[in-house]
Formats: structure tokens, sequence, C-alpha cells
């Protein structure tokens, strides 16, 4: 499913119109992204949670040239669905 098709789905969901769906998705995923940038996490009962982590630095090959590199410490997104969303797709 692409966010057009995301779109249509929530309009009929919801009985509102493409217009409406669209600013809701858009106000949800930017929220969300607002709480991550915050480091918080959102927590969505039923669905899961996203949340950020710190993952270290780490030694890597280049697949390439087989040289060892260092690959840097970032912050990384996190998804860990619900349990009622994992049972959905056992």
């Amino acid at each position: 499913m692409n966010k057009a098709e995301l779109v249509k789905a929530i309009a009929l969901e919801a009985q509102i119109n493409k217009d409406q769906a669209t600013k809701a998705l858009d106000a949800t995923i930017c929220s969300i992204k607002k709480s991550l940038q915050e480091g918080e996490k959102t927590v969505l009962v039923g669905f899961g949670t996203f949340s950020t982590a710190e993952r270290g630095e780490r030694n890597g090959i280049n697949p390439k040239t087989m040289e060892k590199i260092i690959i840097p410490a970032k912050k990384v997104v996190k998804f860990k669905p619900g349990k009622e969303f994992s049972e959905l797709v056992k």
C-alpha cells in the first residue's frame, strides 16, 4: 500500500474526503517525526511504538574493496509493533 492508497482507505474508513484524509495523515506523520526529533517516543496502543536508539560505532567491510572500515555511531528510528498488531500477521 502506498500513500495514495492509504489516504483513500482512511477517507473511506473515516467517511471523510481525500483532502481531509491527506491532511490527517500528514499531520500524524509530522507529529511522530517531531516527537522523535525531541527524543520522545510515540506509543499508539494496539499498533506499536516509534522510538529512537543510539547505534554505536562498529567495524565493517567495504564489499567492493574488502577494506575494513569504521561505521560511525548514529541515531536510528525503531518501531516495535504492539501485541494486537503482531497477532494480525501471524
